[in-house]
């Protein structure tokens, strides 16, 4: 039991060190609360929590994921490496794909619910 507990105690670690050190987090840390304050001011069905939440998550994983791949090419070598760089750039497609998901969902669940907040002003 103690060896789980201490899984979650370096899980958390891990999350906060990313904290610190990458300002992209930051800005994810912001649009997380904004998706989540949003999705309860205009009371979203199950269904689109489902949506906003995985959003949410795709672009937590693949951020941290893209962090990890870049301090482990960065461990490797600081020297300029073409297959460095490739490696980098395909971690960072990820990320934009998954920026790119939870806009898509972000428009989708959103617009239409602030256009009709709007035009019922």
């Amino acid at each position: 039991m103690k060896s789980r507990i201490q899984s979650f105690v370096h899980a958390f670690a891990g999350l906060q060190a990313a904290l610190k050190t990458q300002p992209n987090l930051r800005i994810h840390v912001v649009a997380t609360l904004l998706a989540i304050g949003f999705s309860i001011y205009f009371e979203l069905k199950t269904f689109q929590w489902l949506f906003v939440l995985s959003a949410v998550a795709l672009v937590w994983i693949a951020e941290l994921l893209n962090t990890a791949i870049e301090g482990l090419c960065d461990l490797y070598s600081t020297d300029f490496n073409p297959k460095i760089k490739f490696i980098k750039d395909v971690a960072a497609g990820a990320v934009l794909i998954a920026a790119m998901y939870a806009l898509g969902v972000a428009c989708f669940i959103f617009i239409p619910k602030i256009t009709q907040l709007w035009t019922s002003i």
